[in-house]
């Protein structure tokens, strides 16, 4: 696998999913909660009798994924949970919250991007995709909907850096907004890292995620501080687990925002030759 070298100023805000889909506005009738049981049903097939052995076939080829720590989810199957994820993959790490949670079908928190692309929108959102909303009316029903999912018992993820790095083997600071949800709800908290070793025989990377938790909101501290003291545990927990990556085919260096883009001196130097 032939590796780049990606440029960063500010690691909360960066992205390099490379998409490049044009995000559309979520229309103000948007329904996170679907009704229909029709539509509830075909979401139930699409996601356990389609999707969940697709996703599974193409992690197994694609990095050899395992996942290790699934038991420590057990106790909570009936009565929901959050799961907390670092941010490197676009289609796996899409995948990777239904093989961990399976037979529970995940709730996804995405950006719009996610149901940006017409035809697919339907079918991203009864996979469990729930985009983050863009207007204050969407937010209350957006909240509202994370407390009636946790309230049934489903599984929610997460990924808190919010951004794509592709393959990075460190865990890049998140603030601790999104663990609001936990805190509101009383639900645990796990995380699950996916790290990277070089695939021997293969090519590529191989992929390996470790599940931990289960971190509760701690009740003793005052309520405005339990969302940045549980981020704090959820994001040692991570770092923790990122140690054991191996092997990244990707460079990830910071440059002075001031300064010309490596890519832009770059390109210079090769005009100037060129004169």
């Amino acid at each position: 696998m032939k590796g780049k070298t990606f440029y960063y100023t500010d690691p909360l805000r960066d992205d390099f999913a490379g998409t490049h889909i044009k995000t559309k506005r979520l229309p103000e009738n948007f329904c996170y909660l679907p009704k229909s049981k029709v539509r509830r049903a075909v979401a139930w097939i699409l996601h356990h009798i389609v999707a969940t052995p697709v996703c599974y076939l193409f992690l197994k080829i694609s990095c050899g994924q395992k996942i290790f720590g699934r038991e420590k989810l057990r106790p909570y199957r009936k009565s929901g949970y959050f799961l907390y994820g670092n941010h490197t993959r676009t289609a796996g790490d899409a995948f990777t919250p239904s093989m961990a949670a399976f037979p529970k079908k995940p709730y996804i928190i995405v950006d719009p991007d996610a149901l940006s692309i017409p035809l697919l929108r339907r079918i991203v959102q009864d996979l469990g995709a729930m985009p983050v909303p863009d207007s204050w009316e969407l937010h209350k029903q957006f909240r509202a909907a994370i407390q009636t999912r946790a309230a049934r018992g489903d599984v929610i993820a997460v990924y808190p850096e919010a951004h794509i790095w592709p393959l990075c083997t460190e865990i890049r600071p998140f603030p601790p907004l999104s663990f609001a949800y936990p805190v509101d709800t009383g639900k645990p908290a796990f995380s699950f890292t996916t790290t990277y070793r070089k695939r021997k025989f293969f090519g590529g990377v191989k992929a390996t995620v470790y599940i931990d938790g289960p971190f509760f909101p701690d009740g003793s501290v005052p309520k405005q501080e339990r969302k940045k003291e549980l981020r704090d545990r959820v994001y040692d927990a991570m770092v923790q687990r990122s140690r054991l990556s191996e092997y990244s085919p990707n460079r990830f260096v910071r440059v002075d925002p001031a300064s010309p883009s490596p890519e832009r001196e770059a390109q210079g130097e090769a005009e100037n030759n060129v004169s």
